[in-house]
């Protein structure tokens, strides 16, 4: 059981990436998810939630409008397309998954089921 995302690179101002995260050994049908990111020297901080009907969505206020969260059940896999990237977005970027409907989805305190390993974003201006 786990979540492996991908799609991080080095990227200059202005430019887009595309996150990725597979999940393997469950289903995210019945999941909601969610994106993170921890800057070096910084705490995580959530960047995204979808619940796990696609009934709502929720981001972080400076990432709204640029960052946009997606799944592909068929594919069991989610998304985070990042356009507009700055370099304060750079970090490394985790996925992950739990029962919860984006429940307190931001606090650090929450409990997920599944993380992913990480993908880095560097954003040079």
């Amino acid at each position: 059981v786990q979540l492996q995302a991908s799609g991080g690179g080095l990227v200059q101002s202005g430019d887009s990436l595309r996150l990725s995260c597979a999940a393997s050994g469950f289903s995210l049908d019945h999941y909601s998810i969610g994106w993170f990111r921890q800057a070096p020297g910084k705490e995580r901080e959530g960047v995204s939630c979808q619940t796990n009907n696609i009934g709502s969505t929720y981001y972080k206020s400076s990432v709204k409008g640029r960052f946009t969260i997606s799944r592909d059940n068929a594919k069991n896999m989610v998304f985070l397309e990042m356009n507009n990237l700055k370099p304060e977005d750079t970090a490394i970027y985790y996925c992950a998954a739990y029962l919860a409907m984006c429940w307190a989805w931001d606090d650090s305190e929450t409990r997920w089921d599944y993380w992913g390993q990480g993908t880095l974003v560097t954003v040079s201006s």
